[in-house]
């Protein structure tokens, strides 16, 4: 009744094992991707993972918090920051690491977002960061003293330029 071809080039089971391929593939490698980014070691970095307390001068959304930093990989960092003060405010950033010559010592910049509360008020907006990391080499302690300037984008547009801070962590390998 239906003509259902099997073995030529164009046939149905042709076009079958095309579709499972290409879903084999589209399933693989995001797998593979994935698997490389997080289970790469930090070759490159002194530590794996550190968490801490970040004080800051000023009072940006992001100023006093709690911090957490994982490396993805040997150069890119995430940086989780619960911050609290005027305002209680969540955010994330992605920051890259670049090493000096001296053993601990690096420099980065990155960028991310937040969300702030105070009062009746929701505040949100990007933030930018560069600043120097240090991971003492005898001792599982990381500094780090950094600008994080950012830009209020609700409710209103307020730059705050002034966000200095100096985050001292507990660092594993």
């Amino acid at each position: 009744m239906f003509p259902v071809r099997t073995g030529r080039k164009g046939g149905l089971l042709a076009k079958t094992n095309k579709y499972f391929q290409m879903k084999k593939i589209s399933i693989t490698l995001p797998v593979i991707l994935l698997s490389i980014l997080f289970c790469q070691r930090a070759a490159a970095q002194d530590y794996r993972f550190a968490a801490g307390v970040r004080l800051s001068n000023s009072s940006p959304t992001l100023s006093n918090a709690i911090s957490g930093k994982f490396f993805a990989t040997d150069k890119t960092a995430i940086e989780g920051l619960v911050a609290w003060g005027n305002r209680f405010g969540i955010g994330a950033l992605i920051e890259i690491h670049n090493r000096f010559n001296t053993p601990g010592l690096s420099w980065y910049y990155g960028g991310g977002v937040y969300v702030g509360f105070q009062d009746s008020d929701t505040y949100l907006g990007p933030t930018g960061i560069i600043g120097l990391d240090y991971k003492f080499t005898n001792a599982p302690v990381n500094l780090s003293l950094d600008w994080k300037p950012e830009l209020d984008i609700i409710p209103d547009i307020n730059f705050i330029p002034d966000a200095f801070a100096l985050t001292i962590r507990f660092a594993l390998k």
